[in-house]
């Protein structure tokens, strides 16, 4: 493994606008998918009417989501306490359950399979920024996570990635990579380590 520069080369690493210079940063237009005040509105209906609602009020918030352009399947649960950047990226299957404290960060589409459960906490990050570039340019990447999926607690789902259909991720994984259908992952980053067993 390399060794970080000391001395003069890590002073020259470092210079400014060598990485980064966030001075250079723009939101690309069209990037939220929405006008600004569009965007605006949704983040007060989230923090006044969606997230003061009662737990048992499942059928509002899948009212309030709709309005703003989210595709909700029938019968979703969704907790009051889930984070969602922009609805009008996001589709939530029949049935599939959103728990407490779920993020779905959708700077690009989030699409949650009918009968999956997405558990407590967990993070589906649709969105990354080029490092590789000294603007630090933005990105919306997919996120696919497939139908009768089991995403436990604490879970970090990464940009670009597909979880097909059957796939069980254990609580605290990261996945970072397309898990192949009807397996159990678990770790940091994910791996197989058995296949799921369909009920009989």
């Amino acid at each position: 493994m390399p060794h970080p520069p000391a001395g003069p080369e890590a002073e020259s690493a470092t210079e400014p606008g060598r990485y980064l210079n966030l001075a250079l940063f723009k939101v690309p237009a069209g990037f939220r998918g929405r006008p600004g005040w569009y965007v605006q509105l949704w983040w007060v209906v989230q923090a006044l009417l969606f997230r003061t609602s009662p737990q048992i009020a499942y059928g509002w918030r899948r009212m309030l989501l709709r309005c703003f352009g989210a595709q909700v399947g029938v019968g979703a649960i969704i907790r009051p306490t889930v984070q969602v950047t922009y609805p009008w990226k996001v589709t939530i299957g029949d049935h599939a359950w959103i728990g407490d404290d779920v993020t779905l960060y959708s700077l690009g589409p989030i699409d949650i399979g009918a009968h999956s459960v997405v558990s407590q906490k967990s993070y589906i990050c649709a969105g990354d920024h080029d490092y590789e570039t000294v603007d630090f340019a933005i990105r919306g990447r997919p996120v696919r996570i497939g139908t009768q999926v089991w995403i436990a607690s604490d879970v970090f789902v990464a940009p670009g990635v597909t979880i097909e259909d059957g796939v069980v991720v254990g609580a605290r994984s990261t996945v970072v990579r397309s898990l192949e259908k009807g397996f159990v992952y678990v770790g940091n980053p994910a791996r197989a380590v058995k296949p799921r067993n369909a009920s009989v």
